[in-house]
């Protein structure tokens, strides 16, 4: 059996995540601290007891959602199963960002200000209500991709996100994703949604936030993973930290290649991946990706000792 692990992207945010994992592993809570310090205020507060509405918000979902995959990261490690246990590591958009600190490559305090960077200029690259999403249900990539191409009218509209054989995300300007919405469902698409985002990521748009990134990557830090990346926008290993930096600048406006991701890590013999932090969405989409692939999670003190009972 070989092991990846994965981490989740934004949309697994729930209050109260990674609370019971920072009482029973002293480790755990120190992630939240450090990510705190960090940050100069108390994102655990606001994960453990505020408000949907204010963690859902980029800048804080990004951190807090890094934190208790770290969190869960040295839960797993406290109990004898470190990094090296997984032959590969990847992440959903800011899930890389969790993934590279779990596998060492960037420390936790530097990946918690550069998601806080990251979730203010991809919140600011576009005036709210400007910009726009929507999960097509039932249509593979490519149509995505040509329903996207029609209904641009020269405007921003690309496949932001191939979660899966049967979702594909759009992103760009709100009229145009909406016309793709409509086109879609002419096209035969089961669904397509319109999706609760602050923003239109992962498409031209964030440009801006993208320069803003490469800026602040320019500045930190950034060593080899202990076991290989396999990024976002390449669906393929990387190990080089020049690498590394270059690919999570081009990753703001370019596609989550998650579905590939998960079919490149299956060809390189991974048959069980361990979704590392909040929620189980990643977990389904590997399902319907390849059902012959495994899946758990890890996000709950339950979850790790399950784990390291069996």
């Amino acid at each position: 059996m070989t092991i990846a692990f994965v981490f989740p992207g934004q949309g697994a945010q729930t209050i109260g995540m990674g609370k019971a994992l920072a009482e029973a592993y002293p480790v755990a809570k120190a992630v939240f601290d450090e990510v705190d310090a960090a940050l100069g205020e108390a994102l655990s507060q606001l994960i453990w007891e505020g408000d949907i509405e204010t963690l859902t918000l980029t800048q804080n979902a990004q951190p807090a959602l890094m934190a208790t995959s770290l969190a869960a990261m040295r839960a797993l490690e406290a109990e004898g199963v470190s990094i090296d246990k997984a032959a590969f590591v990847a992440g959903h958009s800011l899930g890389e960002y969790s993934a590279l600190a779990a596998a060492g490559a960037i420390s936790v305090a530097d990946t918690a200000r550069l998601l806080r960077t990251r979730g203010q200029a991809m919140q600011s690259a576009v005036p709210v209500g400007e910009g726009a999403m929507a999960a097509i249900l039932g249509l593979d990539l490519e149509a995505v991709r040509a329903v996207a191409e029609e209904a641009a009218q020269g405007e921003v509209c690309q496949a932001a996100n191939d979660n899966d054989p049967t979702q594909v995300v759009v992103s760009g300007a709100k009229a145009a994703v909406e016309r793709a919405a409509e086109i879609a469902k002419e096209k035969g698409a089961k669904r397509a949604v319109m999706l609760p985002v602050s923003a239109p990521f992962h498409c031209a748009l964030m440009q801006p936030a993208a320069d803003v990134m490469a800026e602040a990557l320019a500045d930190v830090a950034i060593t080899s993973p202990a076991v290989p990346l396999i990024a976002n926008v390449r669906a393929d290993a990387v190990t080089d930290p020049d690498e590394i930096r270059k690919l999570l600048v081009e990753q703001v406006t370019g596609s989550v290649r998650w579905r590939e991701s998960v079919q490149s890590m299956a060809a390189k013999g991974v048959t069980e991946f361990w979704e590392i932090g909040a929620g189980k969405a990643l977990s389904g989409m590997i399902r319907k990706i390849d059902r012959n692939l495994t899946s758990r999670q890890v996000g709950t003190a339950e979850d790790v000792a399950a784990i390291t009972a069996g």
